[in-house]
């Protein structure tokens, strides 16, 4: 997209949203690179329980950064990440692997072990919580295995436990990094593109999963995600970032043609909404419906 500079309005004002208690603050975060770069320029959000916010932002903007920063997959050079009253940026690393049981995970290329089985990537979400031989030896404990049948179903796996990772469509394959990152019990979901790539229907029914999943449980959840409809439509808050700095906060229906311009620089943005709505070739449905028709066309 062109990136021809414009005036920045003033940031939404955040009372547009409503004063719930942070259950994750991140206060002037910033990561810079040995080359110099800044990938972060003190970034500060708060998200509370139960909110699912959508990062979006053009490529190279500092999304991805954002999200591993929090559980520190990548280290950031400055600031502050709290869940709850736990200070995650000054945790020890043994401390660290303690912290990561209670932030889920999942990845834009699912990051399954393609040899195991769906049931066993599942249960790689308990690797925290179990000594090493028993992980070793595949051995979990038999409420964990439990839980993780009642998972697959309701992310409507529970045919397909035994089949290899390697043998699932893309959709099949993200369902199982949703139950995985559930086997944990979060406290918060970091989602990394998780429709990049998936097919436009499919990337909807994903994204429809993860939201009613975040309700059922009042779980908060970011979501970087390069899809703009999809992040309009199915996510409570929308963060924008450009070349490392939060350019907009705002609730969904905020997100007019002048911050799109901010964030992404110029773009005909009636156009671009007009080729989305011609992708989506379905109807919201009710849980039971939708569940009937994913089983009847094999979850692809």
């Amino acid at each position: 997209m062109p990136a021809r500079p414009v005036a920045r309005p003033p940031m939404p004002a955040r009372a547009a949203l409503p004063e719930i208690a942070a259950l994750l603050k991140i206060e002037s975060l910033t990561k810079t690179y040995k080359t110099g770069d800044k990938a972060l320029k003190g970034v500060s959000v708060e998200v509370p329980s139960g909110q699912v916010v959508g990062l979006i932002g053009p490529s190279g903007a500092g999304k991805s950064t954002l999200i591993r920063c929090i559980n520190r997959l990548v280290e950031p050079t400055e600031g502050t990440v709290r869940l709850g009253e736990l200070d995650v940026t000054r945790l020890s690393r043994r401390d660290l692997r303690r912290a990561r049981r209670r932030i889920g995970m999942i990845f834009q290329e699912y990051a399954l072990v393609e040899r195991l089985t769906v049931m066993e990537n599942v249960l790689s979400g308990r690797l925290g919580y179990v000594p090493f031989w028993r992980s070793f030896m595949r051995k979990f404990p038999p409420d964990s295995v439990e839980k993780a049948f009642a998972l697959l179903d309701r992310v409507g796996l529970g045919e397909h436990a035994d089949k290899r990772a390697d043998a699932l469509s893309g959709g099949q394959r993200q369902r199982v990094g949703i139950a995985r990152a559930l086997e944990q019990d979060p406290e918060l979901l970091l989602v990394d593109e998780p429709t990049a790539s998936l097919d436009p229907k499919t990337s909807r029914q994903i994204m429809r999963l993860i939201l009613e999943i975040c309700r059922e449980r009042d779980l908060p959840a970011i979501i970087n995600i390069h899809d703009v409809v999809l992040a309009q439509d199915f996510t409570q808050r929308i963060l924008g970032l450009r070349a490392g700095e939060l350019v907009f906060d705002g609730p969904p229906d905020q997100l007019d043609e002048k911050a799109l311009t901010e964030i992404y620089g110029e773009e005909d943005w009636t156009a671009m909404r007009r080729r989305a709505s011609e992708d989506e070739d379905e109807e919201p449905m009710h849980h039971s419906e939708r569940e009937l028709v994913e089983r009847l066309e094999g979850l692809s």
